[in-house]
């Protein structure tokens, strides 16, 4: 009854014709498109995605029609920049990795997935990684003393990966150059590091400097030769995690807006074998969204694993999670069937997007992603 007799009043004062269009109009003023984050890799291994700016146009074409809203380009690989870099040219005599010489990959994909609405971010895909099965490749050749070392005294490697010594104050700023270089110099949406960023295999930490770090902190004590050891595993993750502070305030320092993303390991495989302490990441507040690699070949594997990464997620951090799926790796591409599962496990877990490992992916299955994320 008050609401017909405010409406009445309401009509008198305005006229009913200026009445009726202000109560057509109320119910839509306020509505807003929800807006699902989807992202997907782009790498310049396994891909011809970047190899010209018509590959580039094709590429944010297909992420587009796809329902694809955030690129994460490669632009930090085998020790080289995918930009034009003074700092690599200066450091390392190599301004850009030779293949893209004369061109400027990520300022074309910034220009073209701009025009369409698309965010990008610039990820480092190796991160603190020298090189993989190089024996250090150009970096630790040029600047041995940022090899990380093992307990044994030799070059850390895992998996053909050779690092550099991630809690080495030098190593550190080097690394928050390049990323601040594509701060100030890129419109980028976002930076990101990954499995490799900030990280380092935990055989390692046994290295001159680490050790004599550890032993100022511990009463002249040697660090433990068990690499797994949990105390100092915490230790060493903490100074990951501490560093990765850093990297984020320096980022919003510069410009606020630009998120700071990380795609690491799953918990806890994620600390024990890479020191990467993601949860405290998220409680400290020194990322802005976490994409876990749930990468599984079949959905109870996926379920499950899922089901255990949101055990270490505190409530009010699941708007910052979003699981990265595997598309494809070598030949093996899932079923449709098992991506529309592990999607839909997403959904029923409350999660409301993913990121696709890696783009090739995407373009093996055209009738799902016709619709994916597009509302229909």
């Amino acid at each position: 009854m008050k609401y017909y007799i405010l409406t009445l009043a309401f009509t008198i004062f305005l006229g009913s014709s200026a009445c009726e269009k202000e109560i057509k109009r109320l119910p839509t003023s306020n509505v807003k498109k929800e807006v699902h984050f989807a992202g997907t890799w782009v790498t310049n291994v396994a891909s011809d995605a970047l190899n010209s700016r018509a590959n580039i146009i094709q590429t944010v074409a297909t992420c587009k029609a796809s329902g694809v809203n955030n690129i994460f380009v490669v632009v930090w690989n085998q020790g080289r920049t995918l930009y034009p870099s003074d700092i690599m040219q200066n450091t390392f005599g190599v301004r850009i990795m030779e293949r893209f010489a004369g061109r400027d990959p990520l300022q074309e994909m910034i220009e073209e997935a701009h025009k369409e609405n698309i965010k990008v971010h610039a990820w480092f895909e190796y991160g603190f990684a020298a090189s993989n099965n190089q024996n250090g490749g150009l970096i630790i050749q040029t600047k041995p003393n940022w090899a990380a070392r093992d307990f044994s005294g030799n070059l850390l490697k895992k998996n053909g990966f050779e690092w550099m010594n991630a809690f080495l104050p030098e190593v550190q700023d080097f690394m928050t150059s390049l990323i601040l270089e594509v701060v100030n110099k890129y419109d980028v949406d976002g930076v990101q590091g990954d499995d490799r960023l900030p990280a380092l295999p935990s055989e390692g930490g046994y290295d001159t400097y680490t050790v004599n770090l550890y032993k100022a902190q511990h009463n002249g004590a040697n660090p433990p030769a068990d690499s797994k050891n949990a105390a100092w595993l915490n230790w060493r993750s903490d100074l990951l995690t501490e560093y990765w502070g850093r990297v984020y305030q320096q980022v919003k320092a510069r410009k606020p807006n630009v998120m700071v993303t990380n795609a690491p390991s799953v918990h806890p495989f994620a600390k024990n074998e890479y020191l990467q302490d993601w949860p405290a990441w998220l409680d400290k507040g020194y990322t802005d969204m976490v994409l876990p690699q749930v990468y599984r070949y079949d959905f109870a594997a996926y379920r499950a694993t899922l089901a255990q990464q949101l055990t270490y997620l505190k409530p009010q951090f699941k708007t910052k999670f979003y699981p990265g799926i595997l598309m494809q790796n070598a030949d093996y591409n899932p079923s449709e069937q098992f991506v529309i599962q592990m999607i839909n496990e997403n959904r029923a877990s409350g999660i409301t997007g993913e990121s696709f490992w890696f783009f090739e992916g995407i373009k093996k299955f055209p009738s799902y992603f016709e619709t994916y994320n597009k509302g229909k």
